[in-house]
């Protein structure tokens, strides 16, 4: 099993992975010291040999969580070298959190690549997540209530403020990346993390396996994602086409709710969530809120009632004749008359409904998702 998954990741099957990277000025490899980010780096190393590739560098993110995460930081530099790659290892330094650990670090461990790629002119940083990866991703949002614009999981490019972000290897499979290292002689480290029931990603692995024994495995969430992947690209052509009819691509004081709710739903939800935050400032909010909103605005403008609503650090107003407006939210002022920063009444944290169903027993986790494997299949 091992030769064959090493065979099925050859020389041509890897520059077929990394041919985006063609196009980089400079690239970042993020490398764990792990399997996945090691196969990633003798991948990248032997790519990068070709001629007119362009600049590929390495770089280990030392968290100083744990012992031994210096040495295995050190290791990395050493294989980095021996494969002709330039190294930089970078330190998450001072007091670190005590709650929400793996979030903050993943935070900080991202701030750092970003600010080294921008140091030596890297244009591209690059991660090994894999198809596993992305199953637990897919299924996590899954269990948080995602819309199907998280159901297709991570993308395998991602721009954002001139850095791409780039996931090659999201089509290998994790047991394919462990026999390519050992195949090719290189040894890697295993983060105990990994198997730590404290982490939510943990948790999330072992209701993984119960799902894979009831036929909801990678392959068939990487079907689901990508169907996911499809829809929503569909939904957002539309969203974008019913933007420019109703002329909601230039900013106004009021809009016709009449005609906005001519539309679908989901079409009035995504052209709320975009005016809400270019008023409001906040690029992300929560899919509950929009729907709680939606819903409430929906129900007012059926009764011709008026309606007022903060959310996403904006106030949105409809009138009982139907004109609707959104603004930025005023600043609430505490008791001593200082400015404040206001709640979102309608924000719902999605992760409470993740977190019970993670603490339930196995055989209750199992009934509830058991339950929607059929269907997801489909």
């Amino acid at each position: 099993m091992k030769r064959a998954a090493a065979e099925a990741i050859s020389p041509a099957r890897v520059d077929a992975l990394l041919a985006p990277l063609a196009k980089a000025r400079g690239v970042l490899i993020a490398v764990s010291g792990g399997p996945d980010s090691t196969a990633l780096l003798v991948m990248a190393a032997r790519w990068a040999a070709q001629a007119g590739r362009p600049r590929v560098e390495a770089a280990t993110v030392d968290h100083d969580l744990r012992a031994g995460s210096r040495e295995e930081a050190e290791a990395v530099a050493a294989l980095s070298r021996r494969l002709g790659l330039a190294h930089h290892l970078l330190e998450w330094r001072g007091a670190k959190p005590r709650s929400r650990i793996q979030e903050r670090a993943r935070e900080a461990r991202y701030a750092l690549l970003r600010a080294c790629a921008r140091k030596i002119g890297a244009d591209f940083l690059v991660t090994a997540h894999h198809a596993d990866d992305q199953a637990e991703t897919v299924l996590f949002r899954l269990v948080r209530g995602s819309g199907i614009g998280g159901l297709r999981g991570m993308e395998g490019l991602v721009e954002q403020d001139g850095l791409t972000l780039a996931r090659p290897l999201l089509e290998l499979r994790k047991g394919e990346l462990i026999a390519f290292c050992e195949a090719n002689g290189v040894g890697f480290a295993t983060d105990p993390s990994n198997d730590d029931p404290r982490f939510a990603r943990t948790q999330m692995r072992r209701l993984g396996a119960l799902l894979a024994e009831e036929g909801l495995g990678v392959e068939e969430i990487a079907r689901l994602s990508r169907r996911a992947a499809r829809m929503e690209e569909a939904v957002a052509a539309q969203t974008s086409a019913a933007a420019e009819r109703l002329g909601w691509t230039e900013p106004r004081e009021e809009r016709d709710a009449h005609v906005l709710f001519c539309e679908p739903i989901e079409i009035v939800q995504r052209l709320l969530m975009i005016e809400i935050a270019r008023v409001g400032g906040k690029p992300r909010l929560r899919l509950e809120a929009i729907e709680t909103l939606t819903e409430k605005l929906h129900a007012a403008h059926a009764d011709g009632k008026a309606l007022r609503a903060n959310v996403g650090g904006a106030s949105v107003h409809l009138t009982a004749k139907g004109a609707l407006s959104v603004s930025p939210e005023a600043p609430r002022r505490s008791q001593d008359g200082a400015n404040k920063d206001a709640a979102d009444p309608l924000e719902v944290r999605p992760d409470q409904a993740a977190a019970s169903m993670l603490s339930a027993p196995r055989e209750t986790n199992l009934r509830n998702v058991a339950a929607g494997t059929a269907a997801l299949k489909r």
